[in-house]
């Protein structure tokens, strides 16, 4: 989230060269699929594995690109239109995901309908699901084209020796006063599950999921406590493949003789060698997650897999006690570390300081260093002034970037990576005069975060997409709304966006019910492009909500963990309610309560904390 720069790149060369790379013989294909994700459906790759970066210059963490002989697409969704456009040269065409009103195909229409009869279309296996690689096979067979597995990927060729290396650092267990669970009772957890499913065995490809599964953590991505690996477990035995450089002593002493380590280069061979020595079939298959490649699926044989929601994300999605202590324990520190920020960044303006968006970042990551058990940041901080905060993952070029200024509004996106969590909050703030327009835009948009922030809703349902409109319209006058979801999931000092659950018009959030113990964010926005952007985003906890009348099955409600005020000086008043006032002077007073005797050292900051926290 927020890849650094803005500047285009010039891919005339990279692109002559991977073009005479499919022309050739052993290739000989007419265009070539080039995805964000890695081998592990990573959302965030190592720098090793930034293919689509590399080949069209666009480096935000969503989309993928196709490359036919002539031309280039770059398909992304509306939180990278400005950020695309700014960075794709002249060579590419940016295909405007979900806005109707252009017609934009996805890109797996495009591939089926909008390429010539008969084209060999290139994959790279490891880098496309299975599901997605069935589903587009019977889509091009009316058209005569089909999908071709290309034995290296052409990308990787053009990148040569430029190539980052892949990341091999240091792995360490996650402590049990923080992980709350051992992974033996989690190892447990999931051979039910195969058991249930009347499988022989469930093979995990996602990091976070490993990571998570294991009680370990890693360095090999940046922002993400994760580590290259992949798992295998059966009703006797759990196999870790990981780099051996990685297997380090206190690892194995660790995991001891309930985990087997391999070699990670040897999972594709045991895959194989696994699925008949375990007997796996139609009737008693290996259990596959959905984001699963088509590596992964031909290594094993189709007629011997299973593609299901994963039940490590289920199991790992539900914080249990411990987790979620330490979510709100970490985000009273968090606090803390922005209520600093915000006032040493007003007092360096109106002192007539002249602070660049990057510099502002690097002194909020100074101030979240100096907190307990902090482990580094959750993502690159979107420090963003102005026209730049309608940009809405932008993120700082330190060698190029805007000045704040105090008649603009500056939008603060970031977070925190913790022993015991993982934070995420967004707040805007003027330090001058905010027009009425900028006030009233403000408003609604806070309106639409107390409209989930308060929700009361039935267990058991998908009400993921009803509270997106909800927010939504609170601020139905203003147009464009929000180009991003209302929520997403966040891991337990892993990946700071965590699936399957969220809140918006995604279709994998409506197949996932909102369960108590679940995390996620809640964070409406509106952006006016070119002039500036507002997002009031926290972090809330799923629980059980006491009624009056308990119909059906039960109610759920949200628990809000975020604590930093929100700026009332932007707060158009005429238009809130008596019951919106009273949820912010409670919330206001809630965060001087837990976050003041933090800031005792600190008379600037809890000055600050106090007149923000004033009531209305």
């Amino acid at each position: 989230m927020g890849a650094i720069g803005t500047r285009t790149v010039d891919t005339t060369e990279r692109l002559a060269k991977l073009r005479e790379l499919l022309k050739k013989p052993e290739n000989n294909v007419k265009a070539f699929f080039v995805p964000s994700e890695d081998q592990h459906f990573s959302e965030y790759p190592a720098h090793s594995d930034e293919r689509r970066a590399f080949i069209s210059g666009f480096n935000g963490s969503a989309g993928c690109a196709i490359i036919t002989l002539r031309d280039a697409f770059l398909f992304t969704d509306g939180r990278y239109f400005l950020q695309a456009s700014q960075q794709l040269d002249s060579n590419w065409k940016l295909m405007k995901q979900g806005l109707p009103v252009e017609d934009v195909p996805t890109w797996q229409e495009f591939l089926s309908k909008h390429l010539e009869q008969g084209t060999r279309i290139g994959i790279d296996p490891t880098l496309i699901s299975a599901a997605d690689a069935e589903s587009l096979k019977k889509s091009l067979e009316p058209r005569g084209s089909e999908l071709v597995s290309l034995q290296q990927n052409p990308v990787d060729i053009v990148w040569g020796k430029d190539r980052p290396p892949c990341p091999h650092n240091s792995v360490f267990p996650l402590d049990i006063k923080y992980a709350g669970e051992t992974f033996q009772n989690k190892l447990q957890r999931l051979r039910e599950e195969i058991t249930k499913k009347n499988a022989v065995a469930s093979v995990v490809t996602l990091l976070d999921e490993v990571a998570w599964l294991f009680n370990l953590r890693g360095t090999d991505i940046d922002f993400n406590p994760v580590f290259f690996a992949y798992a295998v477990v059966t009703p006797k035995e759990a196999i870790l493949f990981m780099h051996d450089a990685q297997a380090q002593h206190s690892i194995k002493t660790f995991l001891g003789s309930d985990v087997e380590i391999r070699p990670y280069e040897s999972f594709i061979p045991s895959l194989r060698q696994l699925a008949a020595t375990l007997g796996a079939n139609k009737e008693k298959p290996m259990l596959l997650g959905d984001k699963t490649s088509l590596a992964v699926v031909e290594a094993i044989g189709e007629e011997n897999a299973i593609l299901i929601p994963s039940p490590v994300a289920a199991m790992k999605a539900i914080k249990n006690k411990t987790e979620i202590e330490g979510f709100r324990k970490c985000h009273i520190r968090d606090g803390a570390a922005l209520i600093r920020y915000f006032a040493w960044l007003e007092e360096q303006l109106n002192g007539g300081a002249e602070l660049n968006e990057s510099q502002a970042a690097a002194k909020l990551e100074e101030f979240r260093s100096e907190l307990d058990l902090f482990r580094g940041l959750s993502f690159t901080t979107i420090s963003s002034t102005g026209p730049n905060a309608a940009v809405i993952h932008y993120s700082p070029d330190p060698n190029d970037c805007a000045i704040i200024r105090k008649d603009q509004i500056y939008l603060c996106d970031s977070g925190g990576q913790y022993l015991d969590g993982t934070t995420d909050v967004t707040r805007t703030l003027h330090f001058g005069t905010p027009t009425n327009e900028e006030k009233r835009a403000f408003t609604r948009v806070l309106q639409g975060h107390i409209s989930i922030d308060t929700a009361v809703f039935p267990i058991g349902t998908s009400v993921h997409f009803a509270l997106f409109l909800i927010a939504q319209s609170r601020y139905t006058f203003m147009t464009p709304k929000y180009r991003h979801g209302t929520g997403h999931g966040i891991g337990h000092f892993l990946n700071v966006h965590e699936g399957p659950h969220g809140i918006g018009t995604r279709i994998a959030y409506n197949s996932t019910s909102l369960k108590a113990g679940m995390t996620v964010s809640n964070e409406p926005g509106y952006y006016a492009d070119g002039r500036y952007g507002i997002r009031t985003e926290s972090v809330v906890i799923v629980r059980e909500a006491k009624t009056p009348n308990n119909f059906g099955n039960g109610y759920l409600c949200f628990e809000h963990v975020t604590m930093c005020p929100i700026q009332t000086k932007l707060i158009d008043f005429s238009v809130l309610t008596a019951q919106e006032k009273e949820w912010l002077n409670s919330y206001h007073a809630e965060t001087l309560e837990k976050v003041g005797p933090l800031l005792r050292n600190d008379q600037r900051a809890l000055q600050w904390l106090e007149r923000e926290c004033s009531p209305v």
